[in-house]
């Protein structure tokens, strides 16, 4: 059954994608910029709603009430598909940083195109972050809310955290306070796998970290925070009634915090 609640979610899954994009867009790029948002935070939350009737996986957010009024940075954990789409619905007005090459892709990048996001090139890293930080000043004097993953890619639920300097720059560079999101969505909606997994993926959003910390200390708070509400999450996941697979990064993170025997 799980492979089979898989294979249908999936499908419908990029069945809803096309369908809504082809459906909203007439409707979507007749509306101003802000008020067509409810056409991608409409498709992210049936998406939501197709993983909990067809998979039985559940999204519980909390500490919206974190969410400051105004521009900020967001800085999810980034495990899986799930964290891309999971905080659209409560953002006002996303701002994403993404390949440039995804502007090519038809009705997709038109759509990027319209909500004016930060297209950059990642051959060059350097230019890449000096244009967005550019680009996301100008933008955010909108009251915009820049969401970027601090790992640059998805990593395996409990893997050893690794943090780009792409934050740092960025959180020195706009003056905004930074809001860490915690979550153990990797373990219910695996990268690269096909498989979705029952259970309830829970997601905070922390505390904001204040502006104008030093870069030094801006870091390490970012990285604890975010680490010790990921880790308190992902033994809450675990250790539960009908926990999904564990990984072994999971599990060998599980073993270091104690949650777990080595024989488990």
């Amino acid at each position: 059954m799980l492979i089979l609640r898989s294979a249908i979610f999936n499908i419908l899954f990029y069945l809803n994608l096309i369908v809504q994009m082809l459906f909203w867009t007439p409707l979507f790029f007749l509306l101003p910029r802000k008020k067509a948002w409810f056409v991608p935070k409409f498709w992210a939350a049936s998406s939501l709603w197709l993983q909990r009737v067809v998979t039985g996986g559940r999204s519980e957010i909390s500490g919206i009430e974190n969410l400051p009024d105004g521009p900020c940075i967001i800085a999810p954990k980034h495990q899986s598909f799930w964290d891309t789409i999971a905080f659209l619905p409560y953002i006002p007005d996303a701002l994403y940083i993404l390949k440039r090459e995804l502007m090519w892709i038809p009705f997709f990048g038109w759509y990027v195109a319209k909500m004016r996001m930060i297209p950059i090139d990642r051959g060059s890293r350097a230019k890449a972050l000096k244009q967005a930080v550019k680009t996301a000043r100008v933008l955010m004097k909108e009251g915009r809310q820049l969401i970027i993953y601090p790992e640059g890619t998805r990593r395996p639920p409990g893997a050893e955290p690794s943090y780009k300097y792409g934050i740092v720059e960025l959180y020195s560079q706009l003056g905004v306070p930074v809001v860490p999101v915690a979550h153990a969505a990797g373990l219910f909606w695996p990268r690269r796998k096909f498989l979705r997994h029952p259970g309830v993926i829970r997601a905070r959003f922390l505390p904001p970290i204040e502006p104008g910390l030093p870069r030094d200390v801006f870091q390490e708070r970012l990285v604890r925070e975010t680490e010790e509400a990921c880790d308190a999450m992902l033994v809450e996941a675990a250790t539960a009634e009908n926990a999904p697979p564990l990984p072994e990064t999971a599990r060998k993170r599980l073993i270091e915090l104690g949650a777990i025997g080595p024989g488990v």
